[in-house]
């Protein structure tokens, strides 16, 4: 089943269902108004969206045209948005070209932050940026939907939350992330809204690609229109999505609707840390990455972050080509 939400009066939009190939819609909102509404009381909710998703297949119910540049996030804005770095090979790249050491828990103890989660970008909405300098950077990354999970939950109960999968641009001003840090109080001002798929889907919708704990595709990210990195998700994923909400409910309750992220996607390659898509790597789900590779290599980075103007498009297709999630498509644009 795939959910999307529609622009409306209500800033948290309308909740439709969306035809499997992306080409259409069916009104949801007498089951529930909102996304939100429907993780809020989703045993009585999924039922029902997956019947009226049927009917849609079927044509036996009013359509509408689904456009992707009319959707906002699934979730406009949600009550948690928790963002892991699961790929630990993306956390070395950055430490090592940084000459610093990576402590060995990095490999047992999952990073995570809290980021804004009250207002995030529809998928085709631009990316604002007050000045270059801030370094802004897309970061390519999958993410769950949860229903509740309690304090202390464990990875078979954490599993059992997961109700929705997308895709995410969790946008980053590195220029601002060093002096952040240095102050011990983690991310704020270097984490701005982050912009989600157009279209969230079940995990049933995944088939095999999705084994439970991981999407096992290719993240296509495209700048200013080139391939720049097709990093395979299920790879060098160190920490799953149940352990990453494990996680989190280490000390507090999930609530429904909470949004955990996998963190950029990033592969090795050879043991190494891994190489552009010209000289037959996978490439990158982020600048900061191949930045990183080009000090480790050359002992400065030549790759610029984004310009106002510059665009990124972060889609995944299934094995037939067809695209799961619609695409995220953004440009950087001066506030």
């Amino acid at each position: 089943m795939k959910l999307a939400t529609l622009k409306s009066d209500n800033r948290d939009g309308r909740l439709v269902v969306v035809s499997k190939d992306l080409a259409w819609c069916a009104d949801a909102t007498r089951i529930a108004p909102t996304m939100q509404a429907a993780l809020d009381d989703w045993e009585r909710c999924e039922p029902e969206l997956r019947s009226l998703s049927s009917e849609l297949e079927r044509e036996t119910i009013p359509r509408e045209r689904f456009h992707e540049r009319e959707a906002l996030s699934p979730l406009p804005r949600a009550f948690q948005w928790a963002d892991g770095s699961a790929y630990v090979n993306h956390v070395e790249l950055v430490r090592k070209a940084r000459n610093a050491e990576m402590p060995a828990t990095f490999w047992t103890d999952p990073l995570m932050y809290q980021g804004g989660s009250d207002a995030f970008l529809a998928p085709r909405a631009d990316i604002p940026l007050g000045d270059t300098a801030w370094g802004c950077d897309m970061e390519g990354e999958v993410a769950v939907v949860t229903g509740d999970a309690p304090m202390g939950c464990s990875t078979e109960e954490a599993a059992k939350s997961i109700r929705l999968v997308m895709l995410v641009n969790d946008v980053s001003l590195r220029g601002l992330i060093p002096a952040e840090l240095a102050k011990g109080f983690g991310f704020f001002q270097s984490k701005p809204p982050s912009a989600f798929s157009p279209v969230a889907v079940t995990p049933d919708e995944l088939g095999d690609a999705w084994d439970g704990a991981k999407l096992h595709l290719p993240l296509l990210v495209k700048y200013n229109g080139e391939l720049f990195g097709k990093a395979e998700c299920g790879i060098d994923m160190t920490f799953d999505f149940p352990q990453l909400i494990a996680h989190l409910a280490k000390t507090r309750p999930v609530t429904a609707g909470t949004i955990v992220g996998s963190g950029t996607v990033s592969n090795k390659l050879d043991d190494g840390p891994g190489k552009p898509i010209s000289e037959g790597g996978v490439g990158y789900s982020c600048i900061a990455e191949i930045r990183m590779i080009e000090t480790i290599n050359d002992g400065a980075p030549k790759t610029p972050f984004m310009n106002y103007g510059d665009t990124v498009r972060i889609e995944m297709k299934d094995k037939d080509g067809k695209s799961i999630f619609g695409a995220i498509e953004q440009e950087v644009v001066k506030v």
